[in-house]
């Protein structure tokens, strides 16, 4: 069995043990792990571009606007339908991600992070002084209902995130594959040497384009469940300190497997938690300092720790078994 089936089946795996864990911890416990699995969607929206060289500081654009898009359909349509919200949610971001791509699929590095955060910043500043939906407060969504289903208390708790727990698995299974995928591989020839691939007869423009669409689309998701667990929206989801939120889980987790992001997502919001109790005034500094000493000591993320092995002894020239060797 390969490393990406592995991948595979703990994701499958990982499924009722979501589900156990919502019946077995506390309820503050299963909403941060409700939370941090629509936020990780947005956080391999991240990850997968990041593995063709290119890092987002915008990706709470498209986290915007899928919850955005099912919000504003719940508010102005009445639409409650959760699977409708999520369609609604993905098309926006599709459509919006297509257009763009034109532009930023032709710039790399530093130039690719700026822009993709200006453009992001663009639509904070709209929906910031847009009184009809909200301003900076935002606005509520409605309780989702599932095709004429409607749940009640902890029934309805229990339905989103079981949804939302299912549809991270499969999200998460899609861009393992995708990872795998002649995509996947041209995007890290890509990072490697762009121009190489040119000359191999790919276009590095168009997968950059491809990539681009499939990081919003899944991001949108991760929107859209985001908000309906908390049943609001505000234009903080495209705050360049939420997109920054995002690089900062894949630099912590690392991009050396699809399930890191997700992982290092719960761990941020759990230190969050206690950072923000420890030091109310100054919890900001310990992200930082985290951050700072995770770059330093696994320059490659947490997830580095899970592909170390022991070193093998061997046999020295004089015959003793020497360490390390």
């Amino acid at each position: 069995m390969t490393r990406a089936d592995k991948t595979e089946w703990a994701l499958i795996i990982a499924f009722p043990v979501l589900i156990a864990a919502a019946l077995l911890l506390p309820s503050w416990m299963v909403n941060y792990i409700q939370v941090s699995l629509g936020t990780g969607l947005v956080a391999l929206g991240v990850m997968i571009q990041m593995r063709a060289g290119l890092v987002s500081f915008g990706q709470g654009l498209y986290f915007c606007v899928g919850g955005y898009a099912a919000g504003m359909a719940g508010k102005f349509l009445g639409i409650t339908d959760f699977f409708v919200l999520l369609v609604l949610g993905v098309v926006a971001a599709l459509v919006i991600s297509i257009a763009l791509g034109f532009l930023l699929r032709r710039y790399r590095e530093i130039f690719f992070a700026m822009l993709s955060l200006a453009v992001s910043m663009i639509l904070y500043g709209l929906l910031s002084s847009s009184e009809g939906l909200g301003s900076t407060d935002g606005f509520n969504l409605p309780v989702p209902t599932y095709l004429f289903f409607a749940p009640e208390g902890d029934a309805a708790r229990m339905t989103l995130y079981a949804l939302t727990a299912a549809l991270t698995v499969i999200c998460a299974i899609v861009l393992n594959r995708v990872l795998r995928s002649p995509l996947g591989m041209i995007n890290e020839a890509i990072r490697e040497n762009e121009l190489r691939v040119e000359y191999l007869g790919s276009s590095a423009h168009y997968a950059v384009h491809v990539t681009y669409v499939i990081a919003a689309c899944v991001s949108s998701i991760g929107g859209v469940l985001w908000a309906l667990s908390l049943g609001h929206v505000d234009p903080e989801m495209t705050n360049w300190t939420t997109s920054g939120a995002f690089v900062f889980v894949v630099i912590l987790a690392g991009t050396g497997n699809i399930i890191a992001p997700l992982v290092g997502t719960f761990l941020l919001e759990i230190l969050r938690v206690y950072a923000v109790e420890l030091s109310p005034n100054t919890w900001q500094m310990i992200l930082g300092t985290v951050m700072l000493l995770t770059i330093i000591f696994l320059p490659k993320g947490l997830w580095s720790l899970m592909g170390r092995k022991p070193k093998a002894q061997g046999p020295s020239p004089d015959g003793a078994v020497q360490p390390g060797e």
